[in-house]
């Protein structure tokens, strides 16, 4: 079977702001592929690649076992290779990133090596333990009230070496909420929880890209 490398789309009036969408361990799923296409409805220009390299894990076991032998090398060059094709066929300006678990994590990380071009960047329960120094963007984190990835430890630090560098960021917990919450993909999803945090991330980037 031939698997999408990526998934692109925009408005159908042209070029708008950039999204680089990037997706969890369950891979670019047709959940994901829609939420590119409502995005570009609201007049964005999204690009989601394949991170996962063409793996469809059927059980979260699967998918952790994918994720641990995956190349981080080979992750970051595909994903600071597709934030610079992204700008490229966008409108030029600071593009947005939204990624969810492992993809959430990336984003974090990418929104500090490429400083010039990510202006803002939505987490759904993902973290990363680095320094934020030089980062020009502003952060939206989503975490569930139970996740067994992600420590309380974690999320201080990051908040606290944002805080460092005087980065605006809003981190949100969502009570009754496990990790994997805003994914149909997962067992734990909580439609609730999802409307409310979509709706929340949508107004933190109209904010931040101006769309």
């Amino acid at each position: 079977m031939v698997r999408d490398l990526a998934y692109f789309v925009q408005s159908d009036t042209g070029p708008g702001s950039g999204i680089l969408l990037l997706h969890s361990f369950w891979g670019l799923t047709a959940s994901v592929k829609s939420l590119c296409d409502g995005l570009a409805d609201f007049g964005y220009t999204v690009l989601a690649p394949d991170i996962n390299f063409g793996e469809f894990p059927e059980t979260e076991q699967e998918a952790l076992d994918h994720l641990g032998a995956a190349s981080p090398d080979r992750l970051a060059s595909l994903v600071l290779a597709s934030a610079k094709l992204l700008h490229e066929k966008s409108t030029g300006g600071a593009i947005g990133i939204i990624g969810f678990g492992m993809g959430g994590s990336l984003g974090l990380w990418a929104s500090v090596r490429l400083p010039d071009l990510v202006g803002a960047a939505v987490s759904f329960y993902g973290t990363q333990q680095i320094d934020f120094a030089g980062s020009n963007s502003t952060y939206l984190i989503h975490l569930a009230e139970e996740d067994e990835y992600i420590t309380e430890d974690e999320t201080v630090f990051m908040e606290a070496t944002m805080g460092l560098e005087s980065l605006p960021v809003e981190t949100i917990t969502y009570p009754g909420t496990r990790h994997g919450f805003c994914e149909p993909d997962g067992d734990t999803f909580d439609p609730g929880a999802f409307e409310k945090a979509w709706e929340r991330t949508l107004e933190f980037l109209g904010d931040a890209l101006g769309e």
